[in-house]
């Protein structure tokens, strides 16, 4: 059984019911934005993130505080959400090389391909960024994390996050170039 002093901690128990309703109120947004940009489909961010929640609540985690158990949930998410867009690339190269090789696509509206293309270089360009540099784009970014939370997420220094934010910022920059991209 749990006692008062458990509680006058901030202690966060995922078994206790109270304290797992008390995080997931706290962090279900967050991780659910955090998830849908990586991954660009709401089912399987709601998927990713609700596994994340099972896999705290299965392993009985207990966190100091609730800001420690956010920041353990958002590392879940981004590489669990990582994976599975990895895994999503892969499954769609594949499908697209048994169907579509030697098809041509038929040819839409102006505006829908060039929207489209530009869609393209943005993630061909994220991907293109090295792991650290677009892990702090999308926290800040997709996620709206602030740098001291980047910072407590991924356990480097404020300073370093400001570092890696602008870098990538300048080197995607570079990568996708000016004249190449649809802006309405």
């Amino acid at each position: 059984m749990f006692t008062n002093n458990r509680e006058a901690s901030g202690e966060i128990h995922c078994e206790d019911p109270k304290d797992f309703r008390k995080l997931y109120d706290a962090t279900m947004q967050l991780l659910f934005k955090v998830s849908y940009r990586i991954v660009n489909d709401e089912e399987a961010a709601e998927d990713l993130v609700h596994d994340s929640y099972i896999k705290a609540n299965e392993k009985k985690m207990v966190f100091p505080s609730l800001d420690d158990a956010k920041f353990w949930l958002i590392r879940v998410v981004k590489n669990a959400s990582l994976n599975y867009a990895k895994r999503k690339v892969r499954e769609a190269n594949a499908y697209h090389k048994v169907l579509y090789e030697g098809r041509q696509q038929m040819e839409s509206g102006e505006t829908e391909l060039l929207k489209a293309e530009t869609v393209e270089k943005v993630k061909a360009a994220l991907d293109q960024l090295p792991p650290k540099m677009k892990e702090v784009l999308v926290l800040r970014e997709y996620g709206g994390l602030n740098y001291k939370e980047i910072g407590e997420t991924l356990g480097i220094t404020e300073g370093n996050v400001k570092v890696r934010v602008f870098r990538a910022r300048e080197q995607l920059t570079k990568l996708i170039g000016d004249g190449d991209v649809y802006m309405p």
